[in-house]
């Protein structure tokens, strides 16, 4: 589909994971459009899992690819965190490409053009950028990112060979060149192993005569600027950092669960009365891609133990560690952290 100039700056938006022939008519779109794009790359900053297993640097460079060289200076990339708070992420998203815009014409009010799918109800953000021109394509590829990654990390082994030949239709010569170099490091084994874990996982759950919805507690706790947190020693998230938390029991509360789970999980031996007495907030944490395993919202609770001494921790359960860290050095592990629970910390701790 081509048309006429009518943009300064066209604006595609996507989680990329992997590039796919889908993306690639966007993208061919918006440099029809405007003479520059700004291709904003989600569920940037995160560990690798099944559901993101490229880094936005990665994905960048495949884009790049794919592209013509005389095409690849038209382009800026912006990494864009997970929020798991569609207002927060429209507006960090706005403030990244209208600050490119400024710059780029700083004279005058840029013409921004969106250029989207609207495949369901997930992508109805795409007409939400008030002041933006949404320019609607249909879809150009029969399946999805989603069905790719069950192709491709659903072949491991003997199967490799076939299901690299089977994405060849679906994605661009780079995108298959990279998933093939991909396929060799040891970081595709640790995420096949997940992704076999979550697999069965959900099978398991599938003959529920409803989607099953998953309650969890969390407990955000405070010491000497000091947070505490565990690594996970089970998957999914095997080694990553996590807030202590786990499922709620049936004939606790919430907060009893939460409780229950802190001292399960990192041997916590702090009196009742005084976790009581420390308790400075708590938050729901219910966005519908939070977790892979499902449907799961979380009851967080944020305990302030005051300026010290740290009360000793030591791993138990299904933890692999339990420590303290230094509060000033969460912003540099976002990328460590399992699930959503960096940016749970931020809603008590202020990280971002």
């Amino acid at each position: 589909m081509h048309t006429q100039h009518k943009a300064d700056l066209a604006v595609v938006v996507g989680r990329f994971q992997p590039f796919h022939q889908g993306h690639q008519a966007l993208l061919a779109q918006a440099l029809d459009v405007a003479d520059h794009v700004v291709v904003v790359i989600g569920s940037a900053h995160q560990a690798r899992t099944p559901r993101n297993p490229f880094t936005w640097q990665e994905r960048a460079e495949t884009i790049s690819a794919s592209l013509a060289a005389s095409l690849r200076d038209r382009i800026t990339f912006v990494p864009m965190r997970d929020w798991y708070d569609e207002d927060k992420w429209r507006a960090a998203v706005r403030q990244e490409v209208e600050g490119i815009a400024r710059a780029r014409w700083p004279e005058r009010a840029a013409a921004i053009a969106l250029i989207g799918h609207l495949k369901d109800d997930s992508s109805a953000y795409l007409q939400h950028f008030d002041g933006w021109h949404f320019v609607a394509l249909p879809r150009h590829c029969p399946t999805d990112a989603t069905h790719l990654r069950d192709v491709y990390f659903g072949g491991a082994g003997a199967g490799l060979a076939a299901a690299l030949a089977s994405l060849k239709d679906a994605v661009p010569e780079a995108t298959l060149a990279f998933l093939t170099a991909w396929s060799k490091s040891p970081e595709y084994a640790a995420v096949c192993e997940e992704w076999c874990m979550l697999k069965a996982y959900q099978q398991a759950w599938s003959a529920a005569p409803y989607p099953p919805v998953f309650v969890t507690v969390d407990a955000v706790v405070r010491c000497a600027d000091k947070v505490l947190l565990i690594q996970r020693g089970q998957p999914p998230g095997v080694g990553l950092y996590a807030v202590p938390g786990g499922f709620i029991e049936q004939r606790e509360t919430a907060y009893q669960s939460a409780l229950r789970e802190l001292r399960e999980e990192t041997r916590l031996e702090v009196a009742e009365p005084v976790m009581k007495a420390a308790l400075r907030g708590q938050a729901v944490f219910d966005h519908p891609d939070r977790s892979q395993r499902g449907r799961t919202i979380t009851h967080a609770f944020y305990f302030d133990l005051g300026p010290g001494p740290l009360p000793a921790v030591r791993a138990a359960d299904d933890a692999r560690s339990a420590e303290w860290i230094d509060i000033r050095q969460l912003s540099m592990m976002e990328g460590q952290f399992h699930d959503d629970h960096f940016h749970m910390l931020d809603q008590f701790l202020g990280l971002l």
